[in-house]
């Protein structure tokens, strides 16, 4: 279901203090300062996560390192390392407090990606049995019918498209080369 929660933060709106200019530190920089408000869940030497303030869903959490990347292609292994083992803690957290361990974890580089600093979205899954960790942007207008688990599991489904076998490996010999 990673294109839905990709295309809710294709053309969203970024307020203005998130903006990252020259002048100014970027907001994630800014919130690692105590510069900026946030509700922190988690804190280390390398890493914050915090409540996502435009949450997709009650309890979308942003792990963010404390350094300053852009990308996570350039993102040091001890960051990338510290950022994976506190999505685990976290994650583990959300799913306790949430009582539902179904979970997307997200992170876009440039594309989608409203702040440009590494983090990871934590984004608990709908429950589909009630309205319990509905966020607004999940909410069914008032002419339309919300989709079903399956509904939801099969419209991503069939937006796939079969890998092509030289194709495949053609890329993933690229890809290799540059590992």
């Amino acid at each position: 279901m990673t294109s839905f929660i990709i295309g809710a933060h294709t053309n969203r709106n970024i307020p203005t203090e998130w903006r990252d200019d020259a002048d100014r530190n970027c907001p994630f920089c800014r919130i690692i300062a105590g510069e900026m408000p946030s509700t922190r869940l988690y804190e280390d030497d390398k890493v914050i996560a915090i409540l996502d303030i435009l949450p997709l869903r009650h309890g979308h959490t942003l792990v963010i390192p404390k350094a300053h990347y852009s990308r996570l292609s350039e993102l040091p292994p001890e960051y990338a390392s510290a950022v994976g083992q506190a999505v685990t803690k976290v994650a583990n957290g959300l799913t306790k407090a949430l009582g539902n361990t179904a979970l997307n974890v997200v992170c876009n580089q440039e594309y989608a990606q409203a702040v440009p600093h590494v983090h990871y979205h934590i984004i608990p899954a709908p429950t589909f049995d009630s309205n319990a960790g509905v966020g607004p942007s999940e909410k069914a207008k008032e002419n339309e019918i919300p989709l079903s688990r399956r509904e939801m599991h099969q419209r991503e489904f069939e937006s796939r498209e079969e890998l092509d076998e030289d194709e495949g490996k053609n890329l993933a010999v690229r890809i290799r080369a540059s590992l």
